[in-house]
């Protein structure tokens, strides 16, 4: 009872609980640096890549090859190579390194350019950057909403993607049909689903930060992040073309 009043024993407690207090947001806030540096690569790679795709794109509609090379057996194979690229990149990425799965996104970029040729051959310049200077905005948006809202977004996963093969199905089936009101219907349907999927794989992939940093796979995560979200990006801004484009 004699020291319960000590100075000194007040100071001690104080200091020792300011010292865990001032540990604890020292790593908060490494955390959060770590978090924020492994987004933004994950955001550079993937606008590189969009940057790079348009680039292509543009030069080789304005080459006059695409003209040609897109309307034979080529062209399938120049539009169904980067649906490859994504499959061995999902299913293998355990298997490469990370210098691999570069090297894959960069020849997947180069690949989407070539394909994505054909819409200057059809909607107008003016029409076309509109549109992407829309799907931008709309991206913006939706990403950082999935990035910061305390929603948890994880219940939309199996629904989108069954929305995502229902697209599929539907365009196949309307290549056959040529319906018109399908088109718009499936137009429609895919902004919103590609819209969906910005928000929940922003979130995912702000989750999966907690899993992988400090891990060798940390490196493949960002590279397998950037081409999810370029996908969501592309997607998005092909569905809204059907609306906004403006044909030659």
């Amino acid at each position: 009872m004699a020291n319960w009043n000590d100075p000194r024993t007040g100071r001690n407690g104080l200091g020792a609980s300011s010292g865990l207090r001032g540990d604890v947001a020292g790593q908060a806030t490494t955390f959060d640096a770590g978090l924020r540096r492994h987004m933004l690569s994950i955001y550079n790679y993937m606008a590189s890549g969009v940057l790079l795709s348009g680039v292509i794109a543009l030069l080789f509609a304005r080459s006059g090859m695409a003209a040609s090379v897109m309307t034979g057996g080529l062209g399938w194979l120049i539009i169904l190579s980067p649906l490859a690229i994504v499959m061995a990149m999902s299913f293998g990425a355990n298997r490469f390194s990370t210098g691999t799965l570069q090297a894959m996104f960069w020849g997947f970029a180069t690949l989407m350019g070539l394909s994505l040729s054909t819409v200057f051959l059809v909607y107008t310049g003016g029409s076309i950057a509109a549109t992407f200077f829309a799907t931008s905005g709309a991206f913006a948006g939706l990403s950082l909403f999935g990035y910061t809202t305390k929603k948890d977004l994880s219940g939309m996963g199996s629904f989108l993607i069954m929305g995502v093969v229902g697209l599929i199905i539907a365009s196949v089936i309307n290549m056959f049909l040529q319906s018109p009101g399908l088109m718009w219907a499936v137009s429609f349907l895919g902004v919103l689903i590609f819209a969906g999927l910005t928000a929940y794989d922003t979130q995912m992939l702000k989750r999966q930060y907690y899993a992988v940093r400090g891990t060798e796979f940390a490196g493949k995560a960002i590279v397998l992040g950037a081409l999810s979200l370029y996908l969501d990006f592309i997607n998005m801004f092909q569905f809204l073309l059907m609306f906004m484009g403006q044909r030659d």
